[in-house]
């Protein structure tokens, strides 16, 4: 823990941005928010772009994996990369994504949907899951510039 000018000890924070709306796009910034969160420090996860979807009611259960390069063009490919990759999480006990976020939440994880974003797409909070705010990028730096770990998965 850091100390706060007047001497008071502070939590150390991590901060997420998750931009795509794929498996791989949203399982990292919430393995590594509530990792975060077990050791100690405090974690938001800024969701931009894409990844909004995955902060919507009732899409976590849509969310696809995109295979890379020319496999993902092939017609129905990302279909079954989704059930072979959802198939590979359920044998791993890793649990699904809807499930991760619950668990993100409840163990502290704040969820934060920017403002640019939902304002281009039409979106307000009552389109999200609970306990989503939403924030100016401008307000997300501002508390990212003094976390310890700022990454984008």
């Amino acid at each position: 823990m850091k100390q706060s000018e007047e001497g008071k000890k502070v939590k150390e924070a991590a901060a997420f941005i998750t931009s795509k709306d794929t498996l791989d796009g949203a399982y990292p910034g919430l393995v590594l928010g509530i990792n975060a969160v077990r050791l100690g420090m405090e974690a938001t996860i800024f969701y931009t772009f894409m990844g909004l979807n995955v902060i919507r009611k009732g899409w976590a259960e849509k969310a696809k994996f995109q295979p890379p390069g020319f496999m993902g063009a092939i017609p129905g490919m990302s279909s079954i990369a989704t059930w072979m990759m959802k198939s590979k999480l359920a044998k791993a006990n890793i649990p699904g994504l809807s499930d991760l976020q619950e668990m993100a939440q409840l163990e502290g994880v704040k969820f934060v949907a920017c403002r640019m974003t939902t304002d281009m797409m039409g979106l307000t909070e009552k389109d999200f899951i609970d306990g989503v705010v939403i924030q100016s990028a401008e307000d997300f730096l501002k508390y990212a510039k003094d976390c310890k770990i700022l990454l984008y998965t």
